[in-house]
């Protein structure tokens, strides 16, 4: 038996339901910018109850787009240290500077307390990464405290995209949300990434930028400054085939999440479990492990059992990256250091079966047992 650490799954029909539509682009020449971009804008935004919904090529553009559009020039953005380096880049990117940010050990996000600590006469805004798939239960709360301090909250809700808090959905709870499309997260169209919003001014400059700043795609009359973010006709039809199976991925992942769940509080209670407090879309399972266990010992003594743990979230924190000091020069992130050493993410994707699950248990138990003595 051997457990991925990821494992991609398209259905025979959902192939069939991709190539035709694929078929069909290539015989009408339509390749960038069609009819299924904009429905699976469409889509998007009745998904998520946004008024915009604007796709682009990557949650890194994504991400890039909105920085610029807000005008982080100069300005101070307060941004999780346990993030990808694209969280980051799209600030600094735009001319802003970065602020990083502490964590809550129980939801790897931003705590209230942490931007408060970090939070200058100069800061603009907050992006909130929610991590893992996880909506942090102080959404609302730091929404608010943005709100009266006259800060932006952007969302990246890159591992996000149907989780929700309260019934309000990642990615809507500040001035505009990002989403990833890449081969790795809960529905993938390869690359592509989209953009949600409820804030109509700021989508139809997003738009503008997204296509070199032109108000009618196909005429080569510019009303602003703009470049390249589209997303084009192939990656929107296979991420429409994802979309309209989101429910049903999440269900899945739920299924397998909340049996890790029970396997692991009667074998492993040794474990912290980083659960939700309300509906994750499961992006990622993770636990932390004891202080004493070596996590690298462990992921090596797994991959001889022929068990492939998934990728952190983050192994090394921005402020350990090697170009960390063209980020921020600010050091003391005594969370981020000992949640970002002991945590490991376990398999979890559609298709893992009850036996490989109590497999992953078992022989994870075996091992931090061994490792203990």
């Amino acid at each position: 038996m051997e457990i991925k650490s990821l494992k991609i799954s398209f259905s025979e029909e959902d192939r069939a339901w991709i190539t035709d539509r694929i078929d069909e682009c290539l015989a009408t020449g339509q390749l960038s910018q069609g009819k299924f971009v904009m429905e699976f804008e469409e889509e998007l935004k009745k998904y998520l109850n946004v008024k915009q919904a604007i796709a682009v090529n990557s949650g890194t553009g994504a991400i890039d787009l909105v920085m610029k559009i807000l005008d982080v020039n100069n300005k101070d953005v307060l941004v999780p240290t346990n993030t990808f380096l694209a969280t980051a880049v799209g600030v600094k990117f735009s001319g802003g500077n970065v602020k990083l940010v502490d964590i809550d050990p129980k939801t790897l996000s931003v705590s209230l307390k942490s931007l408060k600590e970090r939070v200058t006469k100069n800061t603009a805004g907050v992006i909130i990464v929610h991590i893992g798939g996880i909506v942090t239960p102080e959404i609302e709360d730091i929404r608010e405290w943005c709100d009266r301090n006259g800060l932006w909250l952007f969302e990246d809700a890159a591992h996000a995209i149907g989780s929700s808090f309260h019934g309000k959905f990642a990615g809507t709870f500040g001035i505009a949300g990002s989403f990833s499309l890449f081969a790795t997260k809960v529905i993938t169209s390869a690359e592509g990434g989209a953009i949600v919003t409820n804030d109509d001014e700021l989508a139809e400059k997003i738009k503008l930028f997204r296509n070199h700043g032109k108000p009618k795609p196909w005429d080569t009359y510019h009303t602003s400054l703009g470049s390249n973010y589209r997303m084009h006709e192939i990656t929107a039809i296979i991420a429409l085939s994802q979309l309209r199976k989101l429910d049903k991925i999440i269900q899945e992942r739920d299924r397998i999440a909340n049996m890790y769940t029970e396997k692991i509080k009667q074998h492993l209670p040794e474990l912290e479990l980083i659960l939700p407090e309300d509906r994750s879309n499961w992006y990622k399972y993770t636990a932390m492990l004891p202080n004493e266990i070596d996590r690298e010992v462990v992921k090596s003594r797994l991959k001889e059992k022929n068990i492939n743990l998934q990728g952190e979230v983050y192994g090394i924190p921005l402020h350990k990256q090697p170009i960390a000091e063209m980020l921020d020069s600010y050091k003391n992130f005594e969370v981020a250091d000992n949640v970002c050493s002991r945590h490991i993410c376990l398999p979890i994707y559609q298709g893992l079966t009850d036996s490989e699950i109590n497999y992953v248990v078992e022989e994870l138990a075996k091992v931090i047992a061994e490792l203990k003595k």
